[in-house]
């Protein structure tokens, strides 16, 4: 490896250090990789000669026009993942700006500890196949403070959320950002990863909800259930409408994808154009003078989490300068003799890890180690399926090891301390669980062998 090559790795190294410690040194992410991004490609432009095949028979300006073209094409495939996400972004903004989840509300009310708590796991895990792990957090949160008084049942059944949207965003291919990243690259197809990973994904919720169902007893203390009057611009119906058409064409998208074979984001963009032209119909019968009008797309397009998109743009790309100089590759095959070719511990450690570090570099990572699309890395292998689920259910080992976990660890001021140390060990549970469960299918069941 030559001092150049080792030079990124330090910095990348660096820069991966400081999007852990986000909470320590209190510097956003998106800062860092952006950083992390510009200073990998700037060492490598200081002898891009080094890394371009072919290099030696070049002048100066086609080396340089040849660079050019080896940072737009990853650029474009990095593209195609951040439109996909501001897409489902604004969608999931619309709907629930307008009033199109007071359904969830009302599909949770009761006062029993028990039935609450199925409810949360199960209406979680198939909403965030539906929306996506991060937002479907927020949704159930802001509920649950609608319906839970008492601080602790509520962080109890808030870290059931987290445990859940990991597990429900991980069988989905637009449930998780490292999901969407799979199926973009077309690593894995909609039909696939549903129907491989949907039990595994489903047991590792089921399994903390089971051993939790012995320790919780008696009824809540709650809150008044009465609908606000938030959202009340729109009647009932065009609420309705609205859910319809922003959910619903969420499902449509890997449909769109399989009917046109056009990238996904292509789908999403189609159903926020449907969805951004309803509403101003609906909007069009709105006086100005009414608080919903704050509420248009023009508007809610302003409370999109840019930082989120700037912080997948920078790690992305860095990646992908990783993958051009060849260090994902050289790491592909050391952990390959490592393991001995064995993918349930490659994938099963590259979970575990993802718990403490963030999923979307280690999936990143792996989609540049392994370029030879061949038998267990071919679409849909077991591989990419494997490393599908563990990426999404080993984030809740910790609660920073997901969005979706640290989006819950603000809202309801969960303690890292107190969720290691009474929720950790359940997470832990349900996603090793998770994992025997898709070996014992795919060995027995299937036929498949190790």
């Amino acid at each position: 490896m030559s001092t150049l090559t080792i030079a990124i790795v330090i910095v990348f190294i660096i820069g991966y250090a400081g999007i852990a410690l986000e909470s320590v040194t209190k510097v956003n992410k998106a800062a860092v990789a952006l950083l992390m991004f510009v200073a990998c490609w700037t060492l490598y432009m200081v002898s891009p000669e080094s890394y371009v095949p072919g290099a030696g028979g070049m002048d100066a300006s086609s080396l340089l026009s040849k660079v050019n073209s080896i940072i737009e094409e990853h650029l474009g495939s990095t593209a195609t993942t951040l439109f996909f996400l501001m897409g489902a972004m604004t969608i999931v903004e619309i709907v629930d700006q307008n009033g199109g989840f007071n359904f969830v509300r009302n599909a949770l009310r009761t006062k029993s500890k028990r039935k609450l708590m199925w409810r949360i796991v199960l209406l979680t895990f198939f909403l965030s196949a539906i929306l996506d792990n991060m937002t479907t957090s927020i949704v159930m949160v802001m509920v649950l403070n609608k319906l839970v008084a008492n601080r602790h049942d509520r962080m109890t059944f808030a870290s059931l959320v987290i445990i859940a949207a990991n597990s429900g965003g991980a069988f989905s291919p637009i449930g998780d950002v490292t999901t969407i990243m799979l199926w973009n690259k077309s690593l894995i197809t909609s039909q696939g990863v549903i129907t491989e990973i949907f039990i595994p994904s489903l047991v590792s919720a089921l399994i903390p909800a089971l051993i939790l169902e012995f320790t919780l007893k008696g009824e809540l203390d709650t809150h008044d259930n009465t609908v606000s009057a938030d959202a009340q611009d729109f009647t009932s119906c065009q609420r309705k409408i609205i859910f319809v058409l922003g959910v619903g064409g969420l499902c449509f998208v890997p449909i769109f994808k399989a009917l046109t074979n056009l990238p996904p984001f292509v789908g999403i963009l189609l159903v926020l154009g449907i969805l951004w032209l309803t509403t101003e119909i609906f909007y069009r019968k709105v006086g100005k003078s009414k608080s919903g009008w704050s509420r248009r797309v023009s508007n809610v397009l302003r409370n999109i989490d840019m930082s989120t998109i700037l912080f997948f743009l920078g790690i992305l790309m860095a990646v992908s300068c990783l993958e051009e100089v060849g260090v994902l590759n050289t790491a592909g095959r050391w952990l390959n003799d490592v393991s001995n070719g064995n993918h349930y511990i490659v994938t099963g450690a590259i979970g575990v890890v993802s718990s403490i570090v963030d999923n979307v570099p280690l999936v990143a990572g792996c989609m540049g180690m392994y370029t030879n699309l061949v038998g267990d890395f071919a679409c849909d292998g077991l591989f990419w399926q494997l490393l599908a689920y563990c990426a999404g259910v080993g984030g809740s080992i910790l609660i920073i090891g997901s969005a979706a976990g640290v989006v819950v660890m603000g809202l309801e001021k969960i303690s890292f301390g107190w969720y290691m140390k009474h929720v950790s060990w359940l997470a832990l549970a349900g996603y090793f669980a998770g994992m025997l469960c898709y070996f014992a299918i795919n060995t027995f069941l299937r036929g498949y062998q190790l």
